[in-house]
């Protein structure tokens, strides 16, 4: 821009230094997304937002570094420049029939199969959108086994405002979940159209206000729930939890043909239990003993790395590869973890300190990501229709 320094710099001189400068994540110039906004040139500065679309951007420090980078290169020299990072969730951007007042997003968690951990990361999800400050919403759909007042330590029985329901909260988080209507231990019999309405009323009546995200946690399997979502939300898309064993990945296989079957966008893949880091089960539990071994590396490789792959090695990751979709990440085997949701203090898993943090977060992230790119193609999702 020769020139420029004899010239009046404007709004328009840095918003063409910034074209080409894309979102790693969109594929799509920041410039073209009305990311940039608050330009003020004036006195040697230049300030402006970048707003990004999901406060967990995994890639927020390079954007800023890119914008920088643009900025000085192509700018006069000498001039100060100041970059605010915001972010704002956006949803699918156009209203469809069937959405939830208020809630920009809806994402549902299933699992071909039980005992893989779904509900866990269903919960994980919320708290770790949460921590970005997203407005956050978990509903459990799992109406069999509710198990997510548990998992978040919440109680009590949900209060009414007229013919509406007033969601429980607990760390941050709006909760609806059929165990908060039930005594202990009692059992749940319904066949399949009660299990719609209750689906509806969830839906329906809850006042869930503005949410960022509403997570759902499904029943694992293939059974009515999704069906009943599928049929009567705009779902933002799915995600499915899995186990690195074959049996699990061919159960997750389904799950996923299932919500390709309903038109329901997969998000991604996540494997649950991907294996046992006995270094760091040595180091927190082993007493004085084994953390001077584990500091030592004594009985370990050269990296001080022991990891034990119970039920198989990547076998998540092969799979996502396999069948086009997202792999998200995963999650080792911890005691930390699975004792944080025995005694009702899930969120504990996703702070500081906790050895889960890294993994958990880190599949935030890439979920966030994803939902801002299934929200960039804006493709209006059809009702599944169920012909007679």
């Amino acid at each position: 821009m020769s020139g420029k320094s004899e010239t009046v710099l404007t709004e328009k001189d840095v918003l063409a230094a910034l074209k080409g400068v894309k979102d790693p994540d969109l594929g799509r110039d920041l410039v073209d997304l009305g990311m940039i906004r608050d330009v003020r040139v004036g006195d040697g500065v230049v300030a402006l937002t970048v707003n990004l679309t999901t406060p967990a951007c995994p890639l927020k420090a390079k954007i800023e570094a890119d914008v920088r980078s643009a900025l000085v290169s192509r700018l006069p020299e000498g001039l100060t420049i100041e970059i605010k990072m915001t972010a704002e969730v956006r949803g699918k951007g156009t209203a469809e029939s069937g959405d939830i007042p208020g809630v920009k997003n809806v994402i549902a968690v299933g699992s071909g199969k039980g005992g893989v951990g779904k509900s866990t990361m269903a919960a994980s999800i919320a708290f770790g959108l949460r921590a970005h400050g997203a407005k956050v919403g978990l509903m459990d759909a799992d109406v069999y086994g509710p198990s997510i007042p548990h998992l978040v330590g919440a109680s009590g029985r949900p209060m009414t405002n007229g013919d509406h329901i007033v969601p429980i909260e607990a760390g941050g988080l709006k909760l609806m979940s059929m165990g908060f209507l039930l005594e202990p231990d009692q059992a749940v019999v319904m066949r399949g159209p009660m299990l719609h309405g209750i689906m509806q009323q969830f839906l329906r009546k809850v006042e869930w206000g503005e949410l960022d995200y509403l997570v759902i946690d499904l029943p694992p399997g293939t059974g009515d729930v999704p069906l009943t979502l599928a049929q009567t939300l705009p779902l933002t898309g799915a995600v499915v939890v899995c186990t690195p064993q074959e049996v699990a990945l061919i159960d997750a296989a389904r799950a996923i043909a299932m919500f390709r079957q309903l038109r329901v966008p997969v998000l991604g893949m996540i494997e649950n239990m991907a294996f046992f880091d006995v270094l760091a089960y040595l180091k927190e539990r082993g007493g004085p003993e084994a953390r001077r071994l584990v500091d030592g590396k004594a009985c370990f490789d050269q990296d001080g790395d022991e990891r034990v792959y119970l039920f198989g090695q990547g076998g998540a990751r092969r799979k996502a590869h396999a069948m086009q979709v997202p792999f998200l990440g995963e999650v080792p085997l911890n005691l930390f973890l699975r004792e944080s949701g025995d005694v009702g203090r899930l969120e504990a898993a996703l702070q500081d300190g906790s050895p889960s943090k890294p993994y958990l977060m880190g599949i935030v992230e890439q979920l966030a990501a994803q939902i801002s790119i299934q929200n960039l193609k804006n493709v209006k999702m059809p009702k599944l229709e169920i012909l007679n």
